[in-house]
């Protein structure tokens, strides 16, 4: 009886048996820590490992487990009766990539702040010789403000602008040392751009840090053998929108009508196309050779890069010589050190760019040179044709102009550091870092006065200049300061279970140097530039001024720490906190905490995430954190001098007086900022992105005020009375496929959008800031009382209301009322779009068949205004657009589109403010890889790029992209002496031995 019912319990127990057991097991990363959260996966059912790693999955011995977790490699293992042992290896994907942050690096999947990395291939894609003009529209939410006057610096802006007069540059870090710009940088050096966009991210900082942070990193040495590398290119550059000019007949005919009397023939002899007559094509040459390599102790990394180019403007050239060498140096097991040192050489023989707006202004019927030699001038004869008689106009001939100018200018900078990373026992490690900066510039401008008064009559003779006035004038500038940084910090590692910790401590003193500048003027001299300086010679009686001046040197203290946990390898914590002390302010006012904090959560490592099919990273972040911007007008004490005291009708005590005041509670302006964030990555990591969501508002923003009647004083000083508010989003999506192992591709773009307002003024007491001078008594901004609710930079002009029936123009009086601009009064004026965008976006596609490959970038912006100051600047007798010489209002064409002619000074208006909205193909690239097999060449690549081959833009002239004095204050947003955007063709090859 017994056997048969073990016989009965045997058979009810065989089919359960049968389908499966209790399979256990533990999965572990390469270092053999439990991996929790990991999928198992088997024919008939699932589970994940727990917080040690360990797991239980009902599965048969033989069946096959298929073993995934997000970050590493899939495993496919058999199931085994006894406790299996599973090492999963990290998968090779962007997921697992660092990105740079604050003194030290984090993976990608566990960072919580918004950072933007944009590695090398992609900066060098373009041919441009500073690295922040590459990134244009590859960064959400960065705005890049491009010039392409050679030598120039674009203006970057990160998450819209949050201070009016102080420094609005981000701060750039170069391999620890903070600098100013990165124009002496070669960007073939540069492996890595990394873009600290919100204050989680920017809090370690400190009081730099309110515009944002950038941190570049330079090339290593690696691999086990030196290799050599030499890239060389060449391109030419032309104007990629032109502005048609009335012809010579057309100009006579405008201006006669102008005039009301014929003044002009129009049947002139000479039709001067004078933008053609200044400009030329332009051309520009990269050559590049680094050597690289490694041995069992020594990384070393060598270059050099030579740039030159001429600009389109006669006689604008520059050229840059670059070295660098980096090398680490590993002492023992436990030391290491870094050691790197660049070198930067410029030669520029710059030239004025007003002779843009010159050679718009001048009249067609002036000839570049008159038959007997001497330049053409703004004189009218009898005859209507150019030539002797009365004067038409006040524009210089451009030609002239650029022939007059004789200035060179050079510069070197010197940058280099030693970096020794001790590790003093398993899991810390101490870093010290001490960075150098030298910068030394020099300049002369020598201007041949007699030449330029004969050249502006041809009827001018030498005996007539006036024996008491210059011959020539020269003027020799020079600069020079010297920087020095040095870090001291403890970085932490240690993983207990789940738990993963990383502490860091540290401190930092930062030293710029007193920058001395020296100027001095000299009348007179010899012509010949080898005699302006002769030994034991006395100039005192030549020298018309000297100025030397020595600026401030200013210094920082800093502490500094930062905390990063992670748990279950899905909760992620981040904390920060910088401590700062500034030479700049007064002693009580000197010292700063700047703290913030993330917090991240990766989603798609949750247990209920794991039949979410097709999902690979989903995370969701956020931070808090405070800034500083410590780049702001500091209090200057002014003096009023030739003041006297009169007593009985005779002066009693002439003097010098005190005409300021000082706020000693001034301080850095502080901004704080909450954001959120979501990263994702789906379909095997094919297809990727981000959003984030941030508010950030400056609340103590510096402005000048009025003193206070009481006070004696009649100068303003700077205090702390408003805010300014930026509010914005940012989206990034990008596709990446390959079809086969000949075919790949991919698509991506980015698009941001940013309100940013003056959003409050504590002090009634402010007075007019006038701004965006067009240099003819007329401005286009303003920051007042008035400008609150009104985005930084705003255009403020009388609104533009149309014609009436003579064909004048008129404008909108506050009222309602339609008048001339006699009747206008500044109280009529209202605001009217700023030159910042509310939105910026950015494209980028490519395909890679075989050897070929292909890649297109492209950025636009929406929402910005710009101001034509060139067609506004109009004074008597000068030559106007195509389009405005056609169609104009007269008696016998009462419905003309434009206005009749005129030669009065127009009022800043609506009229000439336009659209900045444009779209451009910023980039194409073709290139191809030649087949090297049996060659001692490792590999070469030849190329093909078109640089801004295409532009769709509202504006009428030539570029939306108005960079200016980089002062959204100034002549930012204004066509006013702009250098053209350029279209450039450029072919290159890459070899690699």
């Amino acid at each position: 009886m017994r056997n048969f019912i073990f016989s009965f319990l045997a058979l009810l127990l065989l089919p359960a048996y049968m389908s499966g057991q209790v399979i256990k097991g533990k999965v572990s990363d390469n270092t053999g820590m439990g991996i929790p959260g990991v999928n198992i996966v088997s024919a008939t059912s699932k589970a994940n490992t727990d917080l040690d790693g360990s797991f239980k999955i009902n599965a048969k011995v033989g069946d096959i487990l298929n073993i995934t977790m997000m970050g590493f490699d899939n495993v496919s293992v058999k199931a085994t009766a006894g406790p299996m042992t599973v090492t999963m290896q990290e998968s090779n994907t962007t997921l697992n990539e660092v990105v740079i942050i604050g003194y030290g690096t984090r993976k990608v999947i566990d960072n919580t702040t918004a950072v933007t990395s944009i590695k090398a291939e992609e900066l060098t894609k373009t041919k441009v010789l500073n690295a922040s003009q590459a990134i244009q529209g590859k960064a959400a939410g960065v705005q890049v403000i491009a010039s392409d006057a050679p030598g120039s610096s674009p203006t970057v802006v990160i998450r819209g602008l949050g201070t009016a007069l102080g420094g609005r540059a981000p701060l750039f870090i170069v391999d620890g040392m903070p600098v100013d710009n990165i124009n002496n940088i070669n960007t073939n050096d540069i492996t890595s751009y990394d873009i600290l966009k919100d204050a989680s991210a920017l809090a370690i900082y400190g009081n730099r840090a309110a515009n944002g942070v950038i941190i570049i990193t330079t090339k290593k040495g690696s691999g086990g053998k030196t290799t050599v590398e030499v890239e060389s290119y060449g391109g030419i550059r032309s104007t990629l929108k032109n502005v048609k000019m009335a012809g010579s007949n057309q100009y006579s005919h405008y201006s006669n009508v102008a005039l009301g009397n014929t003044t002009f023939s129009q049947d002139q002899p000479t039709n001067t196309d004078w933008f053609k007559a200044i400009t030329r094509t332009g051309s520009y040459t990269q050559n590049n050779l680094s050597i690289s390599g490694s041995s069992e102790n020594i990384k070393y990394f060598f270059s050099a890069g030579y740039y030159d180019e001429k600009g389109i403007l006669n006689g604008l050239d520059y050229s840059r010589f670059t070295f660098r060498n980096n090398n680490d140096f590993k002492i023992s097991k436990k030391i290491n050190l870094t050691q790197n040192f660049s070198v930067g050489f410029t030669h520029s023989t710059p030239k004025p760019l007003d002779a843009f707006t010159n050679a718009y202004k001048q009249s067609p019927i002036v000839p570049v040179y008159f038959p007997s030699g001497q330049y053409g001038t703004h004189f009218v004869g009898a005859n209507g044709f150019a030539g002797s008689g009365s004067s038409f106009n006040n524009v210089g001939n451009p030609v002239a102009q650029l022939n007059f100018f004789d200035e060179q200018q050079k510069s070197i900078t010197m940058q280099g550091g030693l970096k020794l990373d001790v590790d003093l026992f398993k899991g810390l490690k101490f870093t010290s870092q001490f960075n150098t900066e030298y910068y030394t510039w020099k300049k002369y401008n020598y201007q041949d006065t007699q030449g330029i008064w004969l050249a502006a009559d041809p009827t001018r003779i030498v005996s007539s200049y006036d024996p008491l006035l210059n011959i020539n004038l020269l003027n020799k500038e020079s600069e020079d300061y010297f920087n020095w940084n040095l870090t001291n910090y403890l970085t932490y590692n240690k993983i207990i279970g789940n738990h993963d910790f990383e502490v860091m401590l540290g401190v930092e003193q930062t030293y710029k140097g007193a920058k001395d500048h020296i100027k001095i003027e000299r009348n007179n001299v010899n012509d010949i530039q080898n005699y302006w300086s002769l030994e034991n010679v006395e100039y005192a009686g030549n020298v018309k001024s000297l100025t030397d001046v020595l600026y401030n040197k200013r210094t920082l203290s800093s502490y500094f720490g930062r905390f990063q946990y992670k748990f279950m390898d899905r909760y992620l914590v981040t904390g920060t906190v910088r401590r700062d002390g500034s030479s700049q302010f007064s002693k009580d006012y000197r010292w700063g905490t700047f703290p913030s904090f993330g917090l991240g959560w990766i989603i798609s490592k949750e247990g209920f995430m794991a039949d979410v099919k097709g999902v690979n990273l989903l995370k969701l972040r956020g931070g808090w954190g405070k800034l500083g911007n410590q780049n702001i007008p500091l209090n200057r004490q002014s003096f009023a001098s030739g003041l006297s005291s009169y007593l009985g009708g005779s002066i009693l005590y002439p003097g010098v007086t005190v005409d300021s005041q000082v706020d000693p509670s001034l301080s850095w302006e502080i901004t704080e900022e909450k954001t959120i964030g979501l990263d994702f990555a789906f379909l095997d990591n094919r297809l990727k992105g981000s959003a984030d969501f941030y508010n950030k508002n400056t609340n103590n923003l510096i402005l000048n005020t009025r003193p206070y009647l009481a006070a004696g004083v009649s100068s303003n000083s700077p205090a702390h009375v408003g805010a300014v508010s930026n509010k914005g989003y940012e989206l990034s999506l990008r596709w990446d496929d390959k079809i086969n192992d000949n075919l790949s591709y991919w698509v991506g773009g980015n698009f941001s959008n940013n309100k940013n307002r003056l959003s409050s003024l504590s002090n009634p007491n402010l007075p007019d800031f006038f701004g965006g001078s067009l240099g003819n008594g007329q401005f286009t901004k303003i920051l007042n009382n008035t400008s609150v609710g009104q985005p930084l930079g705003s255009f403020f002009l009388y609104d533009y209301a149309g014609l009436d029936s003579a064909g004048q123009m008129l404008y909108y009086k506050a009222n309602g009322a339609k008048v001339s601009q006699g009747a206008l009064a500044i109280g009529d004026r209202k605001y009217a779009g700023s030159i910042m965008p509310k939105s910026n976006y950015g494209i980028t596609l490519g395909v890679n068949y075989k050897s070929f490959d292909l890649s297109v970038n492209g950025y636009g912006t929406k929402g910005s205004k710009v101001y034509n100051g060139k067609k506004a600047q109009r004074f008597s007798g000068e030559n106007i657009e195509e389009v405005l010489a056609t169609n104009f209002v007269t008696t016998t064409n009462l419905t003309g589109a434009n206005p009749a002619p005129f030669n009065q000074v127009p009022v800043a208006s609506t009229y000439y403010l336009e659209s900045g909205d444009f779209f451009r193909i910023n980039n194409i690239t073709i290139g191809y890889k030649i087949n090297v097999k049996n060659s001692f060449v490792n590999s070469a690549r030849i190329y093909v790029n078109a640089i801004n081959p295409f532009i769709t833009q509202k504006f009428s002239g030539f570029s939306p992209e108005l960079n200016g004095d980089g002062d959204p204050y100034g002549t930012q947003g204004i066509e006013l002496d702009a250098y053209p955007t350029l279209r450039s063709f450029v072919f290159g090859a890459n070899l690699k031995f």
